[in-house]
């Protein structure tokens, strides 16, 4: 995957930053968040157009719930960027009541969105009723949530637990090693995973990285649903 064969030039849950002056270099480029929230816009609008046969012009792009307004101006400034004509933007929780069609014939019923993503930890009391014409509403009554919480910090957590086994089995540091992280991350990814399903489950990778001797290091390890509740 890109993450493993370009680990130097892969960005991951850029929209922690969005709103913030935040960048990174790549190739001697510094980057903002809207620029590479645009890439990935751009790519969404790429296939959306190969899949309909025809140019797409306008979008209507989702926010976590709780983002202020430099966040959602930035949010629109990388829809820009990306040749996008944004209509507006709405925020997650009412995106995901909509995409299930949770307002199709309900009347005045109060509902939760929870929403756990990869970077960003978004939940919302939606009210759900109809206007005087009939039509469907929903409207935001309550929104929290933690741009700093999301999946990737339950890898983190796996990823530091397997550093440390290293460690103390081979003695070297593997914090430091893009290479073999971007290797943990995807592994510890898949355990997390996994364990929504399992009360355990392994964790094997060969030739992880060497040791200064040249002793190849391998990873064996077996994780319990138990053990990452405690870590997390």
């Amino acid at each position: 995957c890109q993450a493993g064969s370009n680990v130097d030039r892969t960005i991951s849950s850029v929209k922690r930053h969005m709103g913030t002056d935040w960048t990174v270099e790549i190739d001697g480029k510094k980057w903002t968040p809207q620029e590479i929230s645009a890439q990935v816009l751009m790519k969404l609008k790429r296939d959306a157009e190969a899949y309909l046969g025809e140019p797409v012009t306008d979008a209507v792009i989702t926010c976590p719930a709780y983002f202020n307004d430099a966040q959602r101006q930035a949010t629109k400034d990388a829809g820009t960027i990306a040749g996008l004509n944004v209509l507006r933007i709405i925020n997650e929780p009412t995106a995901a009541a909509l995409a299930y069609g949770l307002e199709k014939g309900k009347e005045d019923e109060t509902i939760l969105v929870f929403d756990l993503g990869g970077g960003t930890f978004d939940v919302s009391l939606l009210e759900i009723g109809k206007d005087d014409d009939g039509f469907s509403t929903i409207q935001v009554q309550a929104t929290n949530g933690d741009n700093h919480l999301g999946g990737d910090d339950w890898d983190q957590k796996i990823i530091d637990w397997l550093v440390g086994e290293v460690k103390n089995k081979y003695g070297i540091d593997l914090s430091k090693d893009k290479i073999a992280l971007q290797r943990l991350k995807e592994a510890a990814e898949q355990a997390k995973k996994e364990l929504s399903s399992s009360s355990s489950t392994s964790i094997s990778m060969q030739y992880l990285a060497m040791t200064p001797d040249g002793t190849p290091v391998h990873l064996d390890e077996t994780l319990t649903r138990a053990h990452i509740e405690e870590m997390t």
